[in-house]
């Protein structure tokens, strides 16, 4: 049996705390019936619709904030974690591809790093180098690894490699973010890091297509033939392979506007001139007795600074008298 209870609420100017979002009531009635239950389709009904208008709030909120932390200016921290959290989660399947998960956590700091220092462009320049480097690195990796010279893990680079290959870009990264030497100086450390990753890319490239295409390698100090993958060993087709990918990776920096066209040239000429620099220490000293703690990656530090000292100078000592 129905039972009708009403119940009356005086009209008031002031929001009702009760009913949220709608307006003041006068009046109201409810149904109860004494031997049914609510009907909880009702509320079954009503509950979904508060949840997901709440979620849709903070979902909202979360976007706007994370519009606003990739448009701030200046560079933060915060939006450069944010931005290379974004990117390596969309790029995960290439990264994978090129790093081991140790050094995909080390490529993670160096991306957050890159974009404090130097924003996106920065960022898409080691990107750039990123992909390039990891595709020569996979051609013919069947055959390299029947001769034995290829990348260990099927090319899957680690920390200490990512790191070895990053650390003079790294230094000037801080040096900009810091501001050390002041304006006068926030250009060349920009110059240096592009020329770091160029030397370093040459240097990859031109290693592996000379393992995958060179006919005859020969040994830079003496230049007799020796087998392919020896410390030391060029050939012409690797070398030519390594002079385009600088020539490359340093026309990417000069679109993003990092460098401008002389500096590109000048980073592609310090890149070759770090990579002989390289080959002969590979050929002299590297695994000799006395020098064990010469590793590719100690060698890649030694390089990569080259190339980026040397184009700091030229740029200070060819550009400024040109001027």
């Amino acid at each position: 049996m129905a039972t009708f209870l009403s119940s009356s609420f005086s009209h008031t100017s002031k929001p009702s705390y009760f009913l949220p979002n709608f307006s003041s009531p006068t009046s109201k009635s409810f149904l109860s019936t004494s031997n049914s239950k609510p009907n909880n389709s009702t509320i079954k009904k009503r509950m979904p619709t508060s949840i997901q208008a709440a979620r849709a709030d903070i979902d909202t909120g979360l976007l706007q904030r994370a519009i606003q932390l990739v448009q701030s200016s200046p560079l933060t921290w915060q939006n450069a974690v944010l931005n290379n959290l974004l990117i390596f989660l969309l790029g995960s399947p290439i990264l994978v591809s090129g790093l081991s998960f140790s050094g995909i956590a080390a490529a993670f700091l160096l991306g957050t790093l890159t974009w404090r220092a130097f924003g996106s462009s920065g960022f898409l320049l080691v990107a750039s180098y990123f992909v390039i480097g990891t595709l020569a690195t996979k051609v013919k990796m069947a055959q390299k690894e029947a001769q034995g010279v290829a990348e260990k893990r099927k090319g899957r680079r680690g920390p200490g490699s990512v790191i070895g290959s990053s650390a003079a870009g790294c230094v000037c990264a801080f040096l900009s973010i810091y501001g050390v030497g002041g304006d006068a100086f926030t250009h060349l450390w920009e110059l240096g890091f592009v020329a770091s990753f160029c030397t370093k890319l040459s240097d990859t490239v031109s290693s592996e297509i000379g393992k995958a295409y060179g006919k005859t390698t020969y040994l830079v100090t003496t230049f007799k033939i020796v087998p392919r993958g020896t410390e030391g060993a060029i050939s012409i087709e690797g070398t030519v392979a390594g002079l385009l990918a600088s020539i490359l990776l340093a026309s990417v920096g000069c679109i993003l506007s990092e460098i401008s066209l002389s500096e590109a040239i000048i980073c592609v000429i310090a890149s070759q001139i770090a990579n002989f620099g390289e080959s002969i220490i590979g050929a002299t000293l590297q695994e000799k007795e006395g020098f064990r703690w010469l590793n590719n990656d100690a060698v890649n530090v030694i390089n990569i600074s080259m190339g980026s000292i040397l184009a700091v100078f030229m740029q200070q000592l060819v550009l400024k008298n040109l001027a």
